[in-house]
């Protein structure tokens, strides 16, 4: 299998990101999965741009780190240029210098001539090399470049391999490119003899396409973020992009053993970035290997590749059987099995099961995306369940203006066995402090809901033509930092229903935590 190297910028490119900001931090921590995941090169930030970057880079020195930088400025020499200074004091066997190759942005936005960049990007890149060290040379908007004066474009590189990088990256900047120009960009580039890398952003939504593109025409170095977040509207997503060129293209990325970490690494460094990865992400998603309608559950349950192009444990998910009314007494015996392991589907058990989730899907329930709630109600239906605590009494008040950030605050008394326990807490809403009053409470008696955070919170109005009186349904996503389950409340109160998903969210994590 041909090799194909992976550059990870999550960290630099990624941090970009409307709503992404890492700590330190966590910035160590996403190195750290990056690694264990086999990422060969990690681009963890610009040294020259920020004080996180540089604290950053001395800190770690592991293998495989990438420094990021610009060539020098125009009219500036490379050992007083600031950005290159910050770089030569990194220490890390590789940096990645990005240099114009658009003319439009020489002559606009640097302001110089065109053989004044030129000689920018030979100074700074010979300066590395001089230095012994690895260059990979970001072409930016090299596609862009490539319409608009395509001998320039291949100048540019040309006068980047003279200089001695190592590998010249391609740069979809604008993300606006579509496959055919960038297999065809990519295989002028290919005639300058070094190795050719891709960059694409997701602004048509083709950054994987493109990717995939380049690669057919040549290029094995692929550069993105993990879960495809960057600017505007994103990165080439490298969650996809590996398990493409690996397991349909026949490339080495990843090993074996890693590739089956695909998908707990992704999640991991999403829920680092206070983000989710989308539900119907491929290969990563909760969706990806999620089947509903009858006759394709049929069908996967007899043959799993009727309905699934791969193993989901290839990149370490699961298949999941989404409980509905429409599914049938087959998939119900099945989800029930977890619960109750004998189960079968003509059992009074079964039947019981079905005219209780018809019940409650009538009253506005729907179980296929909490699944967590549905295992609850399996536990409850047939006495298997003890809840862990029990609600003795709550109080919402509401406060504008708002007094350091909190508009409400809450006051909750549980039960745990014969012991009553009373707090409070603030939050930015009704629910935020419900939910912070409630884990204060709780977390005494149970330490491990400590690790258990909410990562996702949902409400949908079920009758419109009610207003504000309608009946709603609150879907709220629980994470430890490993697992994520989805639960489920729905009442005319949204409070109420918020307190029947906080509730099932917490008993489920304690469920899973006591293995039982």
């Amino acid at each position: 299998m041909e090799k194909i190297t992976i550059l990870d910028t999550t960290l630099r490119d990624g941090a970009q990101g409307e709503g992404v900001s890492f700590s330190v931090e966590d910035k160590i921590s996403i190195v750290s999965a990056l690694i264990s995941l086999g990422i060969e090169y990690i681009e963890a930030g610009n040294p020259g741009s920020n004080q996180k970057d540089q604290e950053l880079f001395k800190r770690i020195n592991a293998p495989g780190l990438v420094a990021f930088g610009s060539t020098r400025r125009h009219g500036v020499s490379v050992t007083s240029d600031p950005g290159i200074v910050a770089l030569d004091e990194v220490n890390c066997g590789t940096v990645a210098i990005f240099g114009k190759t658009w003319d439009l942005h020489v002559r606009e936005v640097i302001g110089c001539s065109l053989d004044e960049n030129l000689a920018m990007i030979y100074d700074t890149i010979s300066h590395f090399k001089d230095m012994g060290r690895e260059v990979i040379f970001d072409a930016e908007h090299y596609f862009d470049g490539a319409v608009s004066d395509s001998g320039y474009a291949l100048q540019v590189l040309a006068t980047a391999r003279e200089a001695g990088a190592d590998i010249l990256c391609l740069c979809d900047t604008n993300g606006g490119s579509i496959p055919r120009l960038v297999y065809d960009m990519t295989c002028r580039a290919m005639e300058k003899g070094c190795q050719i890398g891709i960059h694409c952003h997701n602004d048509i939504g083709l950054a994987v396409a493109n990717t995939l593109a380049a690669v057919e025409a040549g290029a094995r170095h692929v550069q993105g973020t993990l879960n495809g977040i960057g600017e505007r509207c994103g990165n080439t997503a490298l969650s996809t992009v590996i398990p493409n060129l690996q397991l349909k293209y026949g490339f080495s990325c990843l090993t074996e053993g890693q590739l089956s970490m695909l998908t707990p690494t992704a999640r991991h460094v999403a829920e680092i970035s206070n983000m989710s990865v989308g539900n119907n992400q491929p290969y990563v998603g909760v969706s990806a290997f999620a089947h509903k309608a009858g006759m394709h559950i049929d069908g996967v349950m007899k043959l799993s590749k009727s309905f699934e192009h791969i193993d989901p444990e290839t990149v370490g998910n699961s298949r999941r059987i989404l409980t509905s009314e429409i599914a049938g007494r087959t998939l119900l015996a099945s989800r029930m099995k977890s619960v109750l392991p004998s189960i079968t589907r003509d059992c009074a058990e079964v039947r019981q099961m079905m005219d209780r989730l018809k019940q409650m899907e009538y009253d506005g329930y729907q179980y296929e995306s909490a699944e967590a709630s549905f295992e609850l109600l399996v536990r409850r239906e047939f006495g298997l369940h003890k809840p862990s605590f029990e609600l003795v009494s709550y109080k919402i008040i509401g406060e504008l203006p708002p007094a350091d950030n909190c508009t409400a605050s809450a006051i909750v008394k549980i039960r745990v066995g014969k012991r009553d326990a009373l707090t409070a807490g603030e939050g930015v809403g009704p629910v935020h402090a419900l939910d912070n009053a409630l884990r204060r409470a709780l977390e005494s008696f149970f330490p491990v809901i400590s690790s258990m955070r909410l990562v996702d919170y949902k409400v949908r109005v079920m009758d419109s033509k009610a207003a504000t009186g309608a009946q709603v349904r609150v879907l709220i996503t629980t994470s430890d930092g490993e697992n994520v389950w989805t639960t489920i409340g729905v009442s005319a109160d949204i409070i109420e229903a918020s307190w029947i998903a906080l509730v099932d969210s917490i008993e489920y994590g304690l469920i899973k935590s006591n293995g039982s």
